[in-house]
């Protein structure tokens, strides 16, 4: 065997796809009975296969290690990625964003590709635990799995992360590469639910659209800034938003989130909107008054940030009292205790350190014959297709620098 792919998923499938149509034996071990286990349930199961823009776009939504993949995601782009799907029978859509899916919206579609593929290459997928790899003199000879021994020239780890262990992500990879000396970046989730205090708990379910959300440390810095989606949960924060401000927290480090709440509007524009609001609303309740700027549920915890009891009449309302919802309205603040376990999370922040693994090639520096490639590297971008590119281009730059090494030492 020329090359034996450790998992069955976005990069396993594809690496060993794009192995196999440059001349290489191939055969994919995967512990789960049936591949793309994580993929099916990507893009809450309609798979956004990537982002359509360009790699210098792709690169500035990396914020890890992105130097790293300069030369992987340039090798094999967004569009490069698109073309393969449509060609292979699966047509595409852009979405906001620049989002890309399935016509379908079905992430079944994307794994039917890789099936097809599977058997037009005569790949054979054997449902077994790699528990070790077989190496002499620095040189990788196969693997070892819990059902035997399988020798080949090559292998490569596209094991996946440390979140939704069901999908078989259970950090296995990681283990197997520090036993030949790598070592790993600690593991923990990425694009994963923020916990929050208990306010997000009365605004369970409720979903914000077109607000601006500032993720600001300590000393008051903003570390990231987004506009979108947002949704409160019982523990916190979900939603594009948050799951993108994930990425940027650091251990032991204290952050808050501030949530724009009408961005569309200055503040001078927005004090005039209350005005003429209060206006026509005077013998109101202030808990009625608001209704036609905020949602329903929203209102009691916006007056109580504000120090403004939800009985009073509109007309009653003060001067300093109404600079204090306009501050709460451009400003309200939540604060983050940590994120949700790593199991909750989308990708995997952490893995197999990068100075480690040749960006051109993917191949271990340490060890002759092995390579990485997806989610075990430690690599992570936000949300939107971005995380699907990485698997895509960091497999082809695997499987074309393990063919091409192959050929040197048949020549």
């Amino acid at each position: 065997m020329d090359l034996i792919v450790v998992g069955a998923g976005a990069a396993g499938l594809f690496a060993a796809v794009t192995a196999a149509e440059n001349g290489l034996k191939v055969m994919i071990i995967e512990r789960n009975n049936r591949i793309g286990k994580k993929l099916a349930i990507t893009g809450k199961g309609r798979c956004n296969v990537t982002n359509a823009s360009s790699p210098e776009d792709i690169l500035k939504n990396i914020p890890r290690n992105s130097r790293f993949l300069f030369s992987s995601i340039y090798g094999f782009t967004p569009e490069n990625t698109m073309a393969f799907f449509e060609r292979n029978g699966c047509p595409l859509k852009v979405e906001r964003g620049n989002r890309v899916f399935p016509v379908s919206d079905k992430s079944a579609d994307i794994i039917s590709v890789f099936s097809r593929l599977l058997k037009q290459h005569r790949i054979q997928v054997v449902e077994a635990r790699v528990t070790g790899l077989l190496h002499k003199n620095r040189k990788l000879i196969g693997v070892q799995t819990d059902h035997g021994n399988y020798h080949a020239f090559s292998v490569l780890l596209a094991t996946g992360g440390a979140s939704y262990p069901l999908t078989g992500s259970t950090g296995d990879g990681y283990r197997i590469a520090m036993e030949v000396g790598h070592t790993v970046c600690e593991p923990s989730g990425s694009l994963v639910p923020l916990n929050s205090s208990a306010e997000c708990g009365k605004l369970q379910g409720l979903s914000l659209r077109n607000t601006e959300l500032r993720l600001v440390d300590k000393k008051g810095k903003v570390v990231f800034k987004d506009f979108g989606e947002l949704l409160f949960t019982h523990f916190g924060l979900s939603g594009p938003m948050a799951l993108s401000a994930s990425a940027h927290l650091k251990a032991g480090q204290e952050y808050r989130i501030l949530l724009d709440l009408k961005p569309a509007l200055d503040e001078a524009k927005l004090d005039g909107r209350f005005l003429r609001d209060f206006e026509c609303y005077s013998n109101r309740s202030m808990e009625n008054a608001l209704a036609d700027l905020y949602p329903h549920s929203m209102i009691p915890v916006i007056l109580e940030k504000a120090g403004i009891p939800l009985e009073l009449r509109a007309h009653s309302l003060t001067k300093i009292q109404r600079r204090e919802l306009l501050r709460v309205t451009k400003n309200f603040e939540l604060p983050v205790h940590g994120t949700r376990p790593v199991e909750e999370a989308i990708i995997t922040r952490g893995g197999i350190n990068v100075k480690e693994i040749d960006p051109k090639t993917m191949e271990s520096r340490l060890l002759s014959g092995l390579y990485f490639a997806g989610e075990i590297i430690d690599c992570d971008a936000y949300t939107g297709g971005y995380n699907l590119q990485i698997a895509w281009s960091t497999a082809y730059a695997a499987a074309i620098g393990c063919s091409e090494r192959l050929k040197q030492d048949y020549e």
